[in-house]
């Protein structure tokens, strides 16, 4: 074999359909859309327009807020971190946000970690993060570990 002679499979490759290229090709003079009218016409999308009637999108009410430089955590629960303990993955004494995405966890930390209580933690683990909801954070202490939360979230 060689490097001229590589070919694709079999249809595995479609060409592209070439509109206006004259009466030949079968799609010539009006390329495929027929004679007149607003749908013949470049730069129109139809799609939004309601035969005059104010379209939906406008009718409705606007709704909510994005808050431009809001925090976005990366999410963990506490049936993940345990699983990785069983698997010798995390060491249960100490855990934070760098062990976590060094273990492989939790792929970036984000604006920090935030430990959430789905799952059952078994092992008495010693957890320092940024966030934890309240139940996770008596969850942990239930087990006979301790949840640290640092940063702004402790407020809350």
């Amino acid at each position: 074999m060689k490097l001229n002679e590589l070919r694709d499979n079999e249809g595995a490759n479609k060409r592209k359909k070439r509109v206006g290229r004259g009466p030949g090709s079968g799609m010539g003079k009006t390329a495929g859309r027929g004679i007149k009218g607003q749908k013949s016409r470049s730069g129109v999308a139809i799609k939004g327009y309601e035969g005059g009637q104010m379209p939906i999108y406008q009718r409705l009410p606007k709704r909510g807020f994005n808050k431009p430089n809001r925090k976005q955590y990366a999410v963990i629960n506490l049936g993940l971190i345990q699983k990785f303990i069983e698997a010798g993955k995390l060491d249960a004494g100490k855990i934070d946000e760098d062990t976590l995405v060094a273990s492989g966890v939790v792929r970036r930390k984000l604006d920090g970690v935030r430990v959430l209580a789905k799952g059952e933690l078994t092992s008495k683990a010693t957890i320092s993060v940024t966030g934890a909801s309240k139940a996770a954070v008596d969850a942990v202490e239930k087990a006979g570990g301790s949840l640290t939360v640092t940063g702004a979230q402790a407020s809350e």
